[in-house]
């Protein structure tokens, strides 16, 4: 301990703790040796691996090193994104040999591209496409996105099916999803028309258009083309709803779209069915039960917590932690990427904590350990980097306070970090991907 400060005695007993608990994880250059103590997570039907910001690349290898083993070692045969549906249909159909697939600058060209077009996504992508390509069809892992803001991209996608489709139906799905029409550019103007009495709100048109395509499914041999509109149908309600309820407040938002990812992740394992197992890759404040949260005590809920309700022990959330490094994150909405310098975890954080076990990765089980449940059953500060990332205020910004073990069934922690590598990208500009939570 010589290395670091001096701490209070509770802290020292506790970090005493956490280092006896902490098992030392191998280099993610060694993926199969790093990877093999999260088999002990194998047996679970749902496994959400989180990440304390969006621009970490060792969270993103991690996460592709533990899949890679979920998927060849325990039968999981889903890996859901915190991304859009119709973006990551694009991948789905390239990972799976399908027509129409690809991983190129037009996917997930919208703010923050780093995001998702990023050398560590596109090494497992072509992984995974590797995967497949010997497997039977029924065998393939999917590649799918759970997020709520591909309005107009997802109105595109279900006209295209019904053009090909049922040319009749397709002109009555224009004239519903035109109610849409002078908002897709800028769906949150649509919010604010609303609210404001400028415009009708269109919810009756698009719930209208996804039952008649969820009668479709009943009647109609259409596959997966009709399965994947019938999902983009879903997105263009979710999203209908959300851009009304953001001018609204930020709890109501928030709560719609986790419980749309939800609802998403549920549809996709129904549709793969019984032996469906999923991976689900997405922000620690997604994946970790968010009634153990600030967030959660004021009101807001998240995937992670509605997986645990549904779920039950089938559901293993697991979050991640860094200390120092870099991260790649802009300054404000829809700004330029930048490599910024992550600040040292403030002193009483969890981070701090971890920090100094003098681990430079772990994994802690906190499942089965009652008496460092016990001595992590206070809440801390606990920091959570988004798209953006506001060094200069950043215990405003990006701390919250949380209970661990409430929140996460396990904890991995990478004491220094670096920055993803973007992908090239086509970005076209308006409403950010994430925005307003960049979460």
């Amino acid at each position: 301990m010589a290395a670091f400060e001096p701490l209070p005695a509770d802290d020292a007993t506790l970090v005493g703790m956490l280092r006896e608990a902490a098992l030392p994880l191998a280099s993610l250059d060694d993926e199969s040796s790093f990877s093999a103590p999260f088999s002990a997570f194998g047996k679970a039907r749902v496994v959400l691996l989180g990440e304390a910001s969006h621009g970490t690349s060792e969270f993103y290898r991690a996460r592709a090193a533990i899949t890679r083993r979920f998927i060849e070692k325990h039968g999981f045969n889903i890996v859901a994104v915190e991304a859009d549906w119709p973006d990551a249909g694009r991948v789905d159909r390239y990972v799976r040999n399908r027509a129409g697939g690809e991983y190129d600058e037009h996917v997930f060209a919208r703010f923050p591209t780093w995001m998702w077009r990023n050398r560590e996504v596109g090494e497992f992508v072509d992984w995974l496409r590797g995967y497949n390509s010997h497997q039977p069809a029924e065998g393939q892992t999917e590649f799918r996105g759970l997020d709520v803001y591909s309005l107009r991209s997802s109105i595109a996608q279900v006209l295209h099916y019904l053009d090909k489709a049922d040319p009749d139906a397709a002109a009555l799905a224009r004239r519903r999803y035109g109610c849409l029409s002078p908002f897709q550019a800028e769906p949150g103007w649509y919010g604010r028309a609303v609210l404001t009495g400028e415009h009708d709100a269109c919810e009756d048109a698009v719930t209208a258009q996804l039952q008649e395509l969820l009668l479709r499914q009943l009647d109609d041999a259409g596959g997966e083309d009709l399965f994947d509109a019938t999902q983009n149908a879903r997105v263009v309600q979710a999203a209908e709803r959300y851009y009304r309820l953001m001018f609204r407040g930020s709890t109501q938002s928030w709560n719609m779209r986790d419980t749309h990812m939800f609802d998403m992740l549920q549809t996709v394992l129904k549709a793969r069915g019984p032996d469906a197992k999923i991976v689900v890759w997405a922000h620690n404040s997604h994946i970790g039960d968010a009634s153990a949260t600030e967030m959660g005590w004021d009101g807001q809920l998240n995937i992670g917590q509605l997986c645990k309700a549904e779920f039950g022990s089938s559901a293993v959330t697991i979050g991640f932690g860094t200390h120092h490094g870099t991260v790649a994150a802009a300054d404000d909405w829809d700004e330029p990427m930048q490599v910024m310098s992550v600040v040292p975890s403030r002193p009483g954080s969890v981070e701090r904590l971890f920090h100094q076990t003098g681990h430079s990765a772990s994994l802690t089980d906190l499942r089965e350990n009652a008496g460092l449940r016990h001595a992590l059953s206070a809440p801390r500060l606990e920091r959570a980097i988004g798209v953006v990332y506001r060094p200069d205020t950043e215990l405003q910004s990006h701390y919250f306070k949380a209970v661990l073990p409430n929140q996460f069934d396990a904890y991995v922690w990478f004491d220094e970090t670096s920055a993803v590598t973007p992908l090239p990208s086509d970005a076209p500009r308006g409403m950010p991907e994430t925005y307003p939570f960049g979460l």
